[in-house]
């Protein structure tokens, strides 16, 4: 009896010592490949690591060198875009130590990477309890986790990696800190963010849509830069006419002026900063009216066709995405509930339908709003004036995107149906659940 005792207690000593290496192993290893999307343009760096295995492990602290790679799956993201970030240890620091075989899918990473430069802080990633076995004496295999965050700030994002534990299931549930001994450890990769383009939400108002040669009409703008030289002037078709000043927007981006209409060719007038017309930095045009004054002994007869008005409507308003599998992620998608806008102001301006879209949230947090993409459609309806040009196909995002528009012209208007494909780049481990978000649409 007292020999079985003691064989006993040799046996525990031994699969304790495993426990404490198995722990170790995995802080510096693990067997999950990147995701397909991530970006190639990463660096595998090398640091310095202290990795303190279970105190029952009965095994002193090892200091040694770790391989790590960072990916992301946008290296040009915007401003309010979500990046997925992946960390990877290709080369850890220590092996099996004994020559007890490890079983496969005992441990289970979780850690840090750091941010620097335009962007600080730092971004929590966790890997999946996945890992092959690991024979006695053996090397350990690479790992990898996985985590997100938002851009918060323009300019070049240096991501490096940061700290990590490992947690094993294996008989008992243990943690193996590691830690980097002189942060930060080197860059790995670097992402360029670029701010966000605020839609134009210039407007501009006359205060009489007609008037006779060498009348002064007043012309109302809104929203323009503060304190900005803006030019107004009049339109003919595409052309600008003769008619034409410059005012200065008062500390809230507004301005009065009393344009003198002179030329008789003018259909429109618009207002815009800089020094030629910039659809992005102007408003208009405002449609305009030069009356000529009929001849001596003659009369005229007039009948009158009225402008509507610019406005949209849609199908639905709830889309159901296809659902995709934890662990695989990828692309769920679906289809917009289709937009029908109608422009009956027949006037010479042209319209614009955006979007903008909220994270979508859930259980397991937040998917960025950045992750959804659409590829647009748009078809205008026999015989309308304007023909209708879809929006570039990719990210929505929180700082919007145009889905349709139509250009400004002599006469424009018609009837126009808009569609979209919609696809929202779901994580791999994003937790199990129903996630939601909503899609602001905007016409002008």
């Amino acid at each position: 009896m007292a020999l079985t005792r003691s064989r006993a207690a040799v046996r525990r000593r031994r699969w304790t010592a495993a426990l404490g290496a198995t722990a170790l192993a995995v802080a510096a290893g693990g067997a999950i490949a990147a995701p397909a999307h991530a970006v190639e343009l990463s660096t595998p760096v090398e640091y310095q690591t202290r990795c303190v295995p279970p105190p029952i492990a009965g095994i002193p602290p090892i200091t040694g060198t770790t391989t790590a790679e960072i990916k992301v799956d946008k290296a040009a993201p915007k401003v309010g875009d979500t990046v997925t970030v992946t960390y990877t240890i290709t080369k850890p620091a220590a092996s099996n130590p004994v020559d007890l075989a490890l079983p496969a899918d005992i441990m289970t990473p979780s850690g840090k990477v750091v941010l620097g430069g335009a962007q600080t802080g730092a971004v929590t990633v966790t890997g999946p309890k996945k890992n092959p076995p690991i024979p006695g004496l053996g090397s350990f295999p690479a790992f990898s986790m996985t985590g997100t965050f938002t851009v918060t700030e323009p300019g070049s994002i240096t991501l490096s990696p940061g700290d990590y534990n490992i947690h094993t299931s294996y008989l008992m549930e243990l943690d193996t800190p590691c830690t980097v001994l002189n942060p930060p450890a080197p860059v790995s990769e670097t992402v360029v963010a670029s701010p966000v383009t605020s839609p134009n939400a210039r407007t501009l108002q006359l205060d009489t849509a007609s008037g006779d040669p060498g009348v002064r009409v007043t012309v109302n703008g809104a929203k323009f830069t503060p304190l900005a030289e803006v030019t107004v002037v009049g339109r003919a078709g595409g052309a600008e006419t003769a008619d034409r000043m410059t005012v200065t927007t008062d500390s809230e981006g507004g301005f009065a002026a009393r344009l003198k209409v002179n030329d008789v060719a003018t259909t429109g007038i618009v207002a815009y900063e800089g020094a030629a017309w910039d659809p992005e930095k102007g408003a208009g045009p405002a449609a305009y009216k030069v009356v000529v004054p009929a001849p001596p002994n003659s009369q005229t007869i007039t009948a009158a066709v009225n402008a509507g008005e610019l406005s949209m409507s849609q199908a639905g308003d709830a889309v159901e995405l296809t659902s995709v599998d934890f662990g695989q992620g990828g692309a769920a998608t679906g289809d917009l509930k289709t937009v029908t806008v109608k422009d009956f102001r027949g006037g010479p301006a042209g319209w614009s339908l955006t979007g903008k879209v909220t994270d979508f949230t859930g259980p397991g947090g937040a998917i960025g709003a950045g992750s959804l993409s659409w590829t647009p459609a748009c078809t205008a309806k026999a015989g309308s004036p304007s023909t209708c040009a879809a929006g570039s196909a990719g990210p929505v995002g929180s700082g919007g995107a145009t889905l349709a528009s139509t250009p400004n012209g002599t006469l424009t208007g018609g009837e126009f149906t808009v569609d979209a494909q919609l696809s929202l780049d779901v994580p791999a481990f994003t937790a199990p659940g129903s996630y939601a978000g909503v899609l602001t649409l905007t016409l002008s």
